[in-house]
Order: C-alpha cells, then structure tokens, then sequence
C-alpha cells in the first residue's frame, strides 16, 4: 500500500501505519509551516493555523505530529480539538489565523486518514500552491528555529458555537421552528454528531440520532450512498418522521431520505439547496463538471446560469468568488454557501433545505419531483496514472464526436446525456460519472466505458 500515499490539492492521505506514520506527519507539518513563513516574508511575526480533526482513533496522534511539525517552525496552532471541516474553515476566517489543517480521510474507510490544509482564506491551495508545498515537503527543505521560537498550542472551544450562528444567519430559524419537523441523523460515529445536533436544536426540530458517539469505529461504509444508508430510510420510515441526514465523517458532505423512507441521491441535496438560493437571488451558481444536470435546470427557471469547473470544492469556491455567485457545491452532496465560508458544509446544507420546505410547505418527496431528476450511474475502479490515461485516449477516440471538455480528466458531452472519466485527488482509482434522461442509454454508456476498460486492461497484460 506505500505506493499509494497521495499528495494533492486535497492534501496528504494514506493508510495508517503503512504509509501514513508521525514521522511523516510531522514532517509534512514542517512544510506547511516553512511555506506559511515564506508567504508572509517575515521571521518575526508569530504566525497561527488552527487545527481540527474528525473522529478516526489515528486522529489524535497524527494531530499532535502535525502540530509539532508547525511548532518547529516556529508557527503556532489553535487546537480546535474535534470538529468538522467546514468548522475549521470557518474558524481560520474567524480568527484571522494564516492557515488551517484537517486531520480528516473524508469518506474513506477505516484504514484511512489524511491531512488537509487550508489557507487563510479557508479555502483548500490551488494548484499551483499545493505542487509547490507538495515539493517543499519531498525536498525537506525545512526553515526551523531554535527553542525560544518555537511555536505554542492554544486550545479553543468556540467552534461549535461560532459555526452556528454563521449558519442560523443564512435562513429564518423561526419559520423553520415553527413547523416543528421530525429529523432521524446518521453522522456514522464521525465529527458531526455533536454541532448537527446544536444546529437542529436551534432550528426547533425534534432530533432522533444514531451513530452519533464519535468513536471513529463507523457503524456502515462511511460514504453516504444508498448501499451505506439502508438503516436510515428504514428508521425514518418507521419513525414517521419528515426527513433524515446522513453525513461523511468530517461532515461536509450530505445526503437525504425523504419522509416516504427512500434514499434520493446527494445529487439532489445541491440541487434544492439552489432551489431555494435562486427563490431569494438572482444571479449565478458554480458546480464541477461531475454534478447533475438539475442544477442547471433550477438555474434556468430563475434566469441564471450555472459555471462549470473542475472536481474539487477549492475549484468550485474560486468560481464563485471569481462570479458573485449565490451558491455552489458539488454533485457528492457538498453544499458551499460563501456567507457562512467557501467549504462544503453539510450544516449549510440542512439549514437550506429546512428553509426550503419551511417557506414552501412542501416535502422533500413533492420537491424534488417538481426539479425532476435524471438517472445517474457513479462506478469506480483501480487505476494508475498511466492505465487512467490509456483508458482516456481510448475514450476519446471511441466518443469523437461528442463535445470534450478536459478542465478535469475527460467529459464527453451528447444531446442525451455525459459522460464524465477522471482520475481520484484522494484514492488509486478511475472515477466515473454517468447522467442521462432514460436508464437504458445511461446503462449503455456505461457498458462502453467498461468495454474500453476490458479492451485496455487486456492489452496491456499482453501475451501470457
């Protein structure tokens, strides 16, 4: 698994204990910090990064690592203690600190965990950025001061609070209490629990919970898909309550089950969350190229328009930046509202939905039949750099005469449907996205991609 230890835009994630250890850590603590003082040109000003980390039992020792790592820098940590990602960013913003950091493998299972950084923006680095810390770290080109210099770490405690009411100022809290809603939450033993919680009370919603003791020991796969979320459909089904939240260990991703018990997809969770920007504001919104074709479709009807980028929510956020826009996220359940920060925030997420259905008095299962759907098919499978680029050469020659963007990996584009291939910031594998109107061109799609897979895997394997 050594081989596997990835560094990118999403930061540093590996296995614990194979190729994820202190020693690595710490080192890349050294780096980050080395590159924070190199950003601002001057050895005397005390610099800070806040830090957080969700529920995974590593999270401790690679937290304490990393904090070292930027104490022998000379830099100083806020320590945050257990929290969500998007708290972390909010927080950066919030005291002015010149960096944050994660210790966080998002949806990953079990054996995972990583380490995500943050600039003082509170957004993930570009490109560019992240290659060039990406170096610092590989060179071990480390700026480090002597004892008296060294860094400090402060506790703080006003996370939770903070976050929230960044939240409640987006939506109406007292419309959205006075329906009194019924909520089943699954936060899969992550981060989340505990702030959900606050943020639900707050909202006046009557809150049943379940895998919500932070243990790190997730009850089901963490990734919050339908395969992943059976118990809850089953327990808001059986609770009669109006809809359940499901979210990914670090809480910045969010998935819905409609009051009926059924899964609707994390597509729809941006997707009614514009809903509801769009009913207030005109204006623009921003979603990466592998996010359903919904969001374009809510933008229509208000008269806006929707920017493409690549995967990733630091592409997304720059976007939006860039366009004033109203909202944006991504199509795996990542809702980003820059009045409460430009990371994807499962919070935001259920507070606009909440208000959705406050102000229209409707349910998830009538809203999202009036946004309609397409059939979308998401798969997965190893691959390499090098098999991931023969599989994408393949493609396009077999898909020509489609519209090709290449922003991100390889989105053909038809009149009834897209394809998007690219490869994982955070795993050894091909991504692929599919989306159609009917389930039997969608399928057949699908069945074209694996034939290029097949084709390319049998080639390169060669005569036996």
């Amino acid at each position: 698994m050594g081989q596997y230890l990835i560094i990118s835009v999403s930061g540093m994630r590996g296995v614990v204990g194979d190729n994820l250890t202190p020693a690595i850590a710490a080192e890349y603590g050294c780096a980050f910090g080395t590159f924070l003082r190199a950003q601002t040109g001057s050895e005397k000003k005390r610099l800070r990064v806040c830090m957080g980390r969700d529920s995974r039992v590593s999270g401790p020792m690679l937290m304490s690592a990393m904090a070292a790592g930027l104490c022998a820098t000379g830099v100083d940590v806020v320590d945050l203690g257990l929290v969500t990602t998007p708290s972390v960013g909010v927080m950066v913003r919030e005291l002015g600190c010149e960096g944050g950091v994660v210790i966080t493998a998002s949806h990953n299972p079990i054996p995972y965990n990583g380490i995500k950084l943050l600039l003082g923006n509170g957004m993930a680095p570009p490109p560019a950025t992240a290659a060039a810390l990406k170096q610092l770290y590989l060179e071990k080109r480390f700026r480090l001061v002597d004892s008296p210099a060294c860094g400090r770490i402060v506790p703080n405690v006003e996370t939770d609070r903070i976050h929230v009411e960044k939240v409640l100022a987006i939506v109406d809290a007292q419309q959205i209490a006075g329906k009194r809603y019924k909520i089943v939450l699954d936060s899969v033993n992550g981060a989340g629990a505990g702030i959900t919680k606050k943020l639900l009370s707050r909202l006046g919603c009557t809150v049943v919970a379940f895998n919500d003791e932070p243990t790190g020991l997730f009850a089901h796969e963490p990734e919050p898909t339908a395969a992943n979320l059976t118990e809850l459909c089953e327990r808001v089904k059986g609770e009669s309550a109006d809809l359940g939240f499901a979210q990914d260990p670090d809480a910045d991703r969010l998935a819905i089950v409609d009051e009926q018990g059924t899964y609707i997809g994390e597509e729809y969770t941006l997707a009614l969350a514009a809903r509801h920007a769009f009913a207030h504001r005109s204006g623009t919104a921003a979603a990466n190229l592998s996010t359903s074709r919904m969001i374009d479709d809510v933008a229509e009807r208000a008269g806006g328009r929707v920017i493409r980028t690549p995967v990733g929510e630091a592409n997304v956020a720059r976007a939006m930046l860039e366009h004033d826009c109203i909202i944006g996220g991504e199509g795996n359940g990542g809702v980003i509202d820059l009045r409460v920060g430009p990371v994807r925030d499962s919070l935001v997420g259920i507070a606009l939905v909440l208000q959705l259905m406050a102000e229209t008095g409707q349910s998830i299962s009538q809203l999202r039949r009036e946004i309609g759907g397409y059939c979308m098919q998401k798969d997965k499978f190893a691959a390499d750099v090098d098999l991931a680029r023969l599989i994408m050469d393949s493609a396009k020659m077999k898909f020509a005469d489609a519209k090709l963007n290449t922003a991100d990996g390889c989105r053909f584009d038809f009149e009834d449907g897209w394809i998007h291939l690219r490869t994982s910031n955070t795993e050894p594998v091909m991504r692929m996205i599919i989306e159609a109107r009917d389930e039997s061109v969608a399928r057949r799609y699908t069945d074209s991609v694996m034939e290029i897979r097949t084709s390319v895997l049998e080639h390169n394997r060669g005569p036996t």
